[in-house]
């Protein structure tokens, strides 16, 4: 295998796919056409009654995390979940918990966690569910936000520009796959930062994307294409990078460059944007300090192609294999209007 094949390879090895591959599994238990949008995107959405919409977001966290870093478990539990609210264009109203533990301890760090995050990005947490008698930590978060315009998984189009939004100021948590570039950061600066997704959506500039999640950048990417029935070519060497990331022509740095394909970002999102907007958008996120690159383009048919100079190959065929279940074929044309 060539180099760009051992990336490729890796990525699908990696526990990141793994994990997000289990959706299939339960997705069509999901009751169909009782949201908005179709299952699979980063939020369940409800209309609100006044012409914008509702949005609900969870997250369960992985029990190993909750064991070995508690306090940031229960910082990231708030995190990620204010990230799915921002990816579809919303804006958080509040945060509930359902907390395990077996002690006071654990439960105090993951709640001290959850509340730290919640005064950063100053969405209240008002109340959840707490039992002290478990085994193990266990911890899941909701959010509820409200969007005037949305941001869906299901909107991606042939034609549109491939961007990647990422906050390289920050650092990896210990030996994690977690870019920290949050608990470091200005309140004032996470806040704004995550409004620029709703003003966005309501500019019109940006009506597809997703947040970057534990499948990384390009299982993130592959998500966002099988719920819009289109495939991408991605450029590798066009990704945004952390300073002293090794280049991705270096066959030498597989275990670093891995890590950064399949990071988790506190701040990361993939856009698809029609190409007369990408420069307005890329423009947006670099006026906040954040790294915005294109990196590729949305095409027919269900291959996700990635390129590193004169190599070539094919990451996912959606054709031949699912990834969470959630296609779009057979399903009405969804419109962000």
């Amino acid at each position: 295998m060539n180099h760009l094949e051992q990336l490729a390879h890796g990525l699908r090895e990696g526990r990141g796919f793994r994990h997000k591959r289990d959706i299939a599994a339960v997705l069509p238990q999901v009751t169909p056409g009782a949201t908005t949008v179709p299952n699979g995107d980063d939020c369940a959405v409800m209309p609100d009654g006044h012409g914008g919409h509702l949005l609900f977001a969870i997250e369960g966290l992985m029990q190993d995390f909750v064991k070995t870093m508690p306090w940031f478990a229960g910082y990231s539990g708030v995190m990620v979940n204010l990230s799915d609210i921002a990816a579809m264009g919303g804006r958080a109203l509040a945060v509930v918990d359902a907390l395990w533990a077996s002690d006071e301890d654990t439960a105090g760090q993951l709640l001290a966690g959850m509340r730290a995050a919640c005064e950063r990005y100053g969405v209240p947490l008002v109340g959840g569910h707490t039992n002290l008698q478990g085994r193990s930590g266990q911890l899941a978060v909701a959010v509820m936000g409200r969007a005037n315009r949305l941001i869906s998984s299901f909107a991606a189009r042939e034609g549109d520009r491939l961007l990647m939004a990422v906050d390289l100021r920050g650092h990896w948590q210990g030996d994690q796959p977690f870019w920290n570039a949050s608990t470091d950061s200005p309140p004032e600066r996470l806040r704004d930062d995550l409004a620029l997704l709703p003003l966005l959506a309501e500019t019109g500039l940006c009506d597809a994307g997703k947040d970057i999640s534990m499948a990384g950048v390009l299982g993130t990417l592959l998500m966002l294409l099988e719920c819009s029935g289109v495939g991408a070519c991605v450029d590798l060497a066009q990704l945004p990078r952390p300073h002293g990331q090794p280049a991705w022509q270096d066959a030498s740095a597989l275990a670093a460059q891995l890590r950064w394909l399949g990071a988790f970002p506190s701040y990361g999102f993939v856009l698809s944007v029609r190409e007369c907007n990408a420069q307005a958008v890329m423009r947006r996120f670099e006026a906040h300090g954040i790294a915005c690159a294109d990196i590729g383009t949305v095409v027919p048919g269900s291959r996700l192609e990635l390129r590193l100079g004169d190599q070539a190959t094919t990451l996912w065929n959606l054709a031949d294999s699912p990834f969470i279940g959630a296609g779009a074929a057979g399903r009405p044309q969804w419109s962000a209007a």
